[in-house]
């Protein structure tokens, strides 16, 4: 298994993980500064409107990828940030004035990952590339995406580790533990829990033979239905935040191959949460109540890097 390292606000958090999706096994402990001899190589990639960075270097002769990520500011620090911070003036004409505020150290946290050792694959995901949209007919299905698919055997033993409550256990916000519609659901890696502005939470479904929204017949419609609405009830009564704030959605294509659904916060930008990849949940359910064999037919259309595997066979076909 590859190690993992991440580094949360200041403190270090080591896991295993399985594949490069990137799972903790949730225990924390306070470790040595593992950034203290990060040498950096190159900036992979980075966003001024989302505040983050990706940094690609060595750690003690590994290679690594160190993700920054300035946190939102939460509304219950305001007024702490307002009286114990310092001001200098930068600018100031008529009644518009701008300042560089430093706020207290523990107000002014980074989220800081670290992938260490890093993969080749690690370095390509978070690699800026250009995209492509990708239309796939039901044949293209068959003959190209479900055989590479097949052929790569991605992993998703972490998957079954949080099913099976070997990791992550202490994690999980709900459980339906049956088998057939059941579910655990757990905060995404990506959010930091500490405001609901960017909650992002995701339902791992107990059915192990659903690799993605292809796999979807009117059979999985009760299973589907189950996780929409116990979820929503589950965030509602954890978050207090209403099903009407929420945006529940599946992956097309998913990045891994078990059925997982998503819960972000309306409002949030969260990744992947565009047109071209997002399905909303609630369609899915209508459409395959309208016709029982709707995602194994129609044509689906999904973004993919120029790095990716897919995309060469896709080209290779002739199909782009």
């Amino acid at each position: 298994n590859n190690k993992k390292e991440t580094a949360v606000d200041g403190k270090v958090k080591r896991g295993k993980i399985d594949n490069e999706n990137g799972r903790e096994d949730g225990n924390e402990s306070v470790q040595e500064n593992v950034l203290s001899g990060f040498k950096t190589s190159s900036v992979l990639s980075d966003s001024a409107r989302e505040k983050n960075i990706f940094i690609y270097g060595k750690v003690a002769d590994q290679d690594a990828v160190v993700i920054l990520e300035k946190t939102p500011i939460r509304e219950d620090s305001l007024a702490e940030l307002f009286s114990g911070s310092t001001l200098k003036l930068e600018m100031k004409n008529d009644i518009y004035s701008t300042y560089r505020l430093q706020a207290p150290p523990h107000l002014n946290e980074i989220k800081t990952t670290v992938v260490c050792p890093a993969t080749e694959k690690h370095i390509k995901k978070y690699q800026r590339k250009e995209s492509f949209l990708v239309e796939e007919t039901e044949e293209d299905y068959k003959n190209i995406t479900l055989p590479y698919i097949q052929k790569q055997s991605f992993s998703v033993q972490w998957v079954y580790n949080i099913l099976e409550k070997k990791a992550e256990a202490e994690r999980i916000v709900y459980e339906d533990p049956d088998p057939d519609i059941g579910f655990v659901l757990l905060p995404d890696f990506k959010w930091d829990q500490k405001q609901v502005d960017d909650l992002y939470l995701i339902a791992i479904a107990h059915q192990r033979d659903i690799k993605s929204l292809r796999d979807l017949t009117s059979e999985r419609v009760p299973l589907l239905q189950n996780i929409f609405q116990k979820g929503k009830e589950a965030i509602l009564q954890r978050y207090n935040l209403p099903g009407s704030k929420l945006r529940v959605y599946l992956h097309y294509q998913p990045s891994y191959y078990h059925l997982h659904v998503h819960f972000t916060k309306l409002g949030y930008d969260a990744p992947g949460c565009g047109v071209e990849r997002a399905h909303l949940i609630a369609d899915v359910i209508q459409n395959l109540q309208s016709d029982p064999q709707y995602y194994k037919t129609r044509t689906l259309y999904f973004p993919l890097r120029a790095d990716d595997g897919l995309l060469s066979k896709f080209k290779e076909a002739g199909r782009l």
